[in-house]
């Protein structure tokens, strides 16, 4: 096995976990969303991730030319994703509190 197939393998385990805490997360935000406002986003969080998801799986089977264009979408696009967690969990926590 060569050295970048080694890092691609390394890395992919890296977003996996970033993953199943982004998964997380979801879940403790949709456990915190009760009414029909947070629905929306929170079906919008969990597209988002699949997304993630399959971009993972495509780097998983990529050649390494195309891997690190993979890699760098996926690094954009948790961002982001992390972002849109922090925004739902904050509305729904000050929904929470005005209650």
């Amino acid at each position: 096995m060569d050295k970048t197939h080694v890092g691609t393998k390394e890395h992919t385990g890296k977003i996996g976990a970033r993953l199943e805490k982004i998964k997380s997360q979801i879940e403790e935000i949709e456990a915190l969303a009760k009414e029909k406002l947070e629905i929306d986003a929170i079906k919008d969080l969990k597209l988002k991730k699949l997304e993630l998801d399959n971009k993972l799986q495509e780097l998983k089977t990529s050649a390494d030319t195309k891997a690190a264009q993979i890699k760098t979408e996926i690094e954009a696009d948790l961002a982001k994703l992390n972002v849109a967690i922090g925004q739902v969990a904050t509305k729904l926590k000050s929904h929470a509190a005005t209650k």
